[in-house]
């Protein structure tokens, strides 16, 4: 890995005025929400980024509007997020060989990198590589996917750029526990990242994983209608996460050699208060030791994919020790795994 940047959209929800709009919008029409109202205080947030101001999301809206929101907000994060990433790596557009596009919130045909093509500047012969459908685990499995493709070909320069919009999914038709939920914990933001094979850089791979395990189609992902997609969250993950993930990453790592206890810092998906103290209990990671998620998920809240690499971007400021391990979940079920050793 040669750079890291992150960008989010202008627009910023401050979960007391989230929940206030919450309660106008369904307080009235559904009455389990008093029982689920406290999810806004216990969800360990203060703000997030959003694609549109918050107005925007107190009236109906279609996949129309949905999807002009998401093509023209999605690009704009790509663009500055790229960009960032390019100049801490000192190579500009045109030197990208390959760019990988990992984005689960929106549809686009032609996909973002394709619509950012020209203002980036990126060379007609460049490969895309969109990818759709990872969800949470999509930065991690993303960066593994760049890897690869780096490692395929040393020299190479691969551009990742990690887009997603969660807010464009809130609906106000849709009255249900899981809704509530990703009303009080999703925001929208980008990551980007260059990697290039045979030189030092800031990190390298050294080994890179999933796991999915069957029968569990049903714990998270997006159902689809008229509207737009509509969340699929089970209460079971926090407890599936800890009775599941320690010996998922086990196997993975076990693949180089490495032991659970040789890691130095885990940097995980911050999914949510719950599913973090789950991490900590699986992992072994000392009750509170996921700091810079927690402080990921309170100023930006759940992103979905780019925001393991927000805290991958903290973990590098604050000085990334030898060994780190990214970790993230997502539909499928599955885990995605990926370890960095600090380069020399």
């Amino acid at each position: 890995m040669i750079s890291l940047a992150t960008a989010v959209p202008e627009h910023i929800l401050h979960q007391e005025d989230v929940a206030a709009a919450a309660r106008e919008m369904f307080g009235k029409r559904y009455e389990a929400f008093d029982r689920m109202a406290p999810v806004f205080l216990t969800a360990g947030i203060r703000k997030r980024h959003a694609a549109r101001a918050i107005d925007w999301y107190s009236k109906p809206r279609g996949w129309k509007e949905r999807t002009a929101a998401y093509l023209e907000v999605a690009q704009g994060l790509f663009v500055d997020a790229a960009n960032k990433a390019l100049d801490e790596a000192r190579i500009t557009a045109a030197e990208v060989d390959v760019v990988v596009t990992v984005s689960s919130t929106g549809i686009a045909t032609p996909s973002l990198e394709a619509r950012a093509a020209q203002a980036m500047g990126f060379r007609t012969n460049i490969q895309r590589v969109p990818v759709f459908g990872l969800g949470c685990a999509g930065g991690v499995s993303g960066f593994a996917i760049a890897a690869r493709l780096a490692k395929a070909e040393p020299g190479t320069n691969v551009l990742l750029v990690v887009v997603e919009l969660c807010t464009l999914a809130f609906r106000m038709d849709q009255l249900s526990k899981a809704g509530i939920v990703a009303c009080a914990l999703f925001g929208d933001g980008a990551a980007a990242c260059v990697l290039r094979a045979g030189e030092g850089g800031i990190a390298e791979v050294e080994v890179a994983g999933e796991h999915t395990w069957p029968n569990t189609l049903d714990i998270m992902g997006w159902d689809l209608d008229g509207q737009g997609f509509e969340v699929i969250f089970a209460q079971a993950i926090p407890s599936f996460a800890e009775a599941n993930m320690g010996p998922a990453v086990a196997r993975i790592l076990d693949r180089a050699q490495i032991r659970m206890d040789e890691v130095d810092r885990f940097v995980c998906h911050p999914g949510g208060t719950k599913v973090l103290a789950a991490l900590e209990r699986a992992l072994k990671i000392p009750q509170g030791g996921l700091d810079h998620e927690r402080a990921v998920l309170r100023e930006y809240g759940n992103m979905s994919a780019p925001t393991v690499l927000f805290v991958l971007d903290r973990a590098l400021r604050a000085g990334l020790p030898p060994r780190s391990v990214m970790t993230a979940m997502g539909p499928g079920f599955s885990a995605s795994c990926v370890a960095l050793k600090r380069a020399a």
